[in-house]
């Protein structure tokens, strides 16, 4: 019960930071989590399908909605578990999904990543050395220009960074390599913290005895976002990298590479941004249908 405890606040903790919610919502969240663990006698952060299909037999008589707000909240905490290297599989499939609908990410539009790019780059300006704008720009980057999750960013290792090599080799969840390309623009930002990035181990963005936390990322960008005029709910590193999958699918990327450069296991997981490719192929027959221009000639 105690490694539980102690899983479900961090969990919580990382949620107040990252999403801003209200203390109330963060209370329900830990009360469904508490009684989750309280239901499999402590083991909630070790729990196997069998022991999810035990928790949620428990639900049936709920509401949809609460069914949904309890499941909701057990895979953002298995989530969390793997991203910290806490777990190194998800039960979460095993979780009832009592709507069919998929809500769409939180994203955020061309003008809003150029007024982040912006701020950011009036700060350098006028403070070309300093230390955590420099840091700031290497993540963005990576972030929005790589489409890192938080913990991918924060936990990157210095090595993974190749002078000659315009892209990493990066292991992400449930251990998983794969390949992330890195633009010129990236690698420039990167290279220019490496050379004045203080001394930390082989961790790219060192913090004391181990790497910049989650928790600071979160505070960083929400930071960030506020200078540019972003209200804070609306921008989070979840966000960029949302932000980073929409624009590539906009300008004409499939989701198979898609899947590749986000790390998604199953490709369902990616389909979540189709509402993107079906925008852009709605466009592409009302503009380039060999009838459009047989309606324009009779007109």
């Amino acid at each position: 019960m105690s490694e539980d405890r102690n899983l479900i606040g961090r969990f919580v903790e990382m949620m107040a930071a990252e999403t801003g919610a209200a203390r109330n919502t963060i209370l329900a969240y830990q009360s469904d989590l508490n009684a989750a663990s309280a239901a499999l006698n402590g083991r909630l952060s070790c729990a196997v399908a069998d022991d999810i299909a035990t928790l949620t037999s428990d639900w049936d008589g709920l509401a949809r909605a609460s069914v949904a707000r309890k499941a909701s909240v057990l895979r953002r905490f298995y989530g969390f578990l793997m991203d910290e290297g806490f777990r190194t599989d998800d039960p979460s499939p095993a979780l009832p999904r009592p709507g069919t609908a998929r809500r769409l990410p939180k994203t955020l539009d061309h003008s809003d990543i150029a007024r982040l790019f912006e701020t950011l780059e009036v700060k350098l300006a006028d403070a070309p050395e300093n230390l955590a704008l420099l840091r700031m720009s290497a993540l963005l980057e990576l972030l929005y220009g790589s489409g890192l999750r938080a913990t991918e960013a924060v936990s990157l290792d210095i090595r993974a960074i190749r002078q000659d090599q315009p892209f990493l080799v990066l292991k992400g969840k449930g251990g998983k390599e794969r390949l992330v390309p890195l633009s010129d623009r990236a690698r420039a930002s990167i290279f220019r913290w490496m050379a004045v990035r203080p001394q930390g181990g082989n961790w790219l963005f060192p913090s004391g005895k181990s790497f910049l936390s989650r928790v600071r990322l979160f505070q960083l960008i929400k930071q960030l976002g506020t200078a540019a005029g972003i209200p804070s709910e609306r921008i989070s590193p979840h966000v960029l990298r949302h932000a980073f999958a929409t624009h590539l699918l906009e300008g004409g990327a499939d989701l198979r590479a898609l899947q590749t450069m986000l790390g998604h296991s199953d490709i369902s997981t990616t389909e979540i941004y189709t509402h993107v490719e079906a925008k852009r192929l709605v466009e592409l027959v009302n503009t380039r249908h060999p009838l459009v221009d047989a309606k324009t000639s009779r007109s």
